[in-house]
């Protein structure tokens, strides 16, 4: 055991050998700690930026290369597909290609339906499902994220901008602003991505988007009952109350036939999802469920239409590419900030989404994924993408699940997905007429409601309280405020707790276990003794300006306490007082300052302050 004063590079240096008498303990090694090299300013203020903005260093393949070989690795690092392009083969290929025509078959309903849970053209959602793919198939460093609309980006868009506008009454207005939120979001991720600023997303805590997405996917649920219920005349709202009170005031605008069809897919749907759970191998029948039930459904009502006009449907969809939007781009406007806060919310979570997914399928087959650059392609698919008429875009969970299970081996399975929605859009347009919008919510209620983790959930109130208390601060403001108010509760709860573990470490007392020199926390090790006249303490975090005050006071009810248990035990008087800074590992001026206060203060009590660093 090592021990010394303080832990702070520029402070005098002191070193003082204490012996703790414990029963039958080895003796124990004294080693001598000194003070770190020394450094210029300048030195440390670039070692520490380059801890805080390059921890994985970047640049460190192109060291000592010439410079045609620093070209390749540049075009290599900014572009992955050089990477991989020169050892693609024709099996990678046929693997891409099944792949890629799967997720097609889920792309293309889900990217209709996403669309109009964003309260937009059905012809945006499959315009979204196109050219993004295609620049993230270049730009983007995972195998198996697969890229188009999705549920809660959507939702949240929908929900923040029907607000002010009116996507019925005002459409080319609704429109523009769904594309420059768009934009506004491909610039903040790409920003996130170019400065590495990644980190600012984790204040999203796992907990908090449990909450969240559970949140959002009740209310997404609760609006796709329009559909499924047959209901013309419905609320654009999102809290709970308003949802509900539009469904049972609109009751004579409920459509029998409309419920049975919805009620027979949702059964059909839901089947299909639990039966690719259980026998894995059977991936493909969850995925191409929806597109069956698209084209069952269009089939019925296109033969029933005659009798049973009672059964609302898409209607036309157009033919072609996607139509330039940089034109309908708003950059001047009373709605401009909507638009700029609607597109950092969006964009928040559908970087969040889209880097998760990508690090998780990364991590099941063994490669990394770097997250600045992940969002660098993000970014940039959604600004392009804003001008091709799309809107926000990311990594879809279920389709990239799809797409993992049914054996991608590179982002050309976008490549293939794209060239399945291009022929939909160039050819088969006509075709969803009859498409009715009960099969739509019912295939929007199958993909969200698998968001709704209840056992992650339950691990949370197993594990962390204060975890769970976050995710339901997170759940119920969604549910009965609003998505972004619950967004907004969801960041504040994940930030105070940061605040909380920040301002109130953890300190304990310790004790010797017997026959060892290990010290463990009393409260834990039954079998860890007290050692006489002395006090152990351990501080379990960084000491500064922040928790300062907090460490004084607690140290000092930690030694009342011990002095009182003293007493009332008629045990040996307490002479020293140890610190346990092994887990500190950073000390700030008013740290330093508080140390050598409460050094004072003790003194004057007659009672010795050391402070130790335990050597593994």
């Amino acid at each position: 055991m090592g021990v010394n004063s303080n832990r702070v590079e520029d402070l005098p240096y002191h070193e003082t050998t204490i012996r703790i008498p414990t029963e039958a303990m080895p003796p124990l090694e004294i080693h001598s700690v000194c003070l770190p090299p020394k450094q210029t300013t300048l030195q440390k203020l670039k070692h520490r930026l380059g801890e805080i903005f390059f921890p994985d260093n970047p640049l460190h393949r192109f060291k000592n290369q010439t410079w045609f070989t620093k070209l390749l690795l540049g075009l290599q690092f900014f572009f992955p597909i050089f990477q991989w392009g020169p050892e693609y083969n024709v099996k990678l290929l046929k693997s891409d290609i099944i792949s890629g025509l799967t997720i097609a078959s889920l792309a293309i309903p889900q990217g209709i339906s996403y669309a109009k849970l964003a309260s937009l053209p059905p012809i945006v959602g499959l315009y979204s499902s196109f050219v993004p793919p295609l620049i993230y198939s270049v730009l983007g460093s995972s195998r198996h994220l697969a890229v188009g609309p999705v549920s809660i980006a959507s939702l949240v868009m929908g929900s923040m901008l029907s607000e002010a506008v009116s996507s019925t009454e005002e459409p080319i207005l609704y429109l523009k602003l769904a594309f420059t939120a768009t934009c506004f979001a491909g610039l903040f991720q790409a920003s996130l991505g170019l400065l590495r600023l990644g980190f600012i997303i984790d204040f999203l805590s796992k907990a908090t988007l449990i909450g969240f997405m559970a949140g959002a996917s009740v209310i997404v649920i609760l609006q796709q009952l329009k559909g499924l219920l047959g209901i013309v005349h419905f609320t654009t709202k999102m809290q709970f109350f308003s949802v509900m009170s539009s469904i049972f005031n609109h009751r004579g605008e409920w459509s029998w036939q409309t419920i049975v069809m919805g009620f027979i897919f949702l059964v059909f749907l839901f089947t299909t999802r639990h039966i690719s759970k259980t026998k894995p191998k059977l991936f493909w029948v969850a995925a191409a469920a929806p597109l069956t039930s698209v084209i069952i459904s269009t089939v019925l009502v296109f033969f029933l239409s005659s009798k049973n006009p009672h059964i609302s449907v898409i209607g036309h969809l157009p033919k072609g590419l996607n139509p330039p939007s940089s034109n309908m781009l708003y950059f001047n406007g009373p709605f401009l900030a909507l638009a700029i806060k609607t597109g950092i919310i969006t964009g928040i979570l559908s970087l969040t989404e889209g880097v998760a997914v990508g690090r998780t399928f990364a991590a099941l087959k063994n490669y990394q994924v770097d997250g600045n650059k992940e969002m660098m392609a993000i970014g940039l698919m959604n600004i392009c993408g804003s001008c091709s008429s799309c809107y926000v875009t990311t990594g879809s969970f279920s389709r990239s699940a799809v797409n993992y299970n049914a054996g991608a081996k590179t982002v050309v399975s976008n490549i293939i997905m794209a060239s399945a929605v291009l022929v939909t859009l160039l050819f088969l347009m006509p075709l969803f007429y009859y498409t009715p919008n009960v099969i739509l919510a019912a295939i929007i209620i199958t993909a969200v409601s698998g968001l709704i983790d209840y056992q992650a959930a339950y691990r949370l109130w197993k594990v962390d309280k204060l975890d769970f208390l976050a995710c339901m601060c997170s759940f119920f403001g969604v549910l009965f405020i609003s998505v972004p108010l619950g967004l907004a509760i969801a960041v504040g709860v994940s930030i105070f707790k940061i605040l909380l573990h920040v301002t109130r470490p953890n300190t304990m007392v310790l004790g010797n276990i017997p026959r060892t020199q290990t010290f463990q926390n009393l409260n834990r090790y039954r079998e860890a003794l007290r050692i006489p006249s002395f006090l152990i303490l351990a501080v379990e975090a960084p000491i500064y300006f922040a928790n300062t005050t907090y460490l004084q006071e607690r140290i000092l009810r930690w030694v009342r306490e011990e002095e009182e248990r003293i007493k009332a035990s008629n045990e040996s008087t307490l002479k020293c007082i140890i610190l346990d800074m092994t887990a500190v590992t950073a000390i700030d001026t008013s740290g330093t300052d508080m140390m050598f206060e409460l050094r004072k203060m003790l003194d004057k009590r007659s009672l010795q302050v050391r402070t130790i660093q335990v050597l593994p």
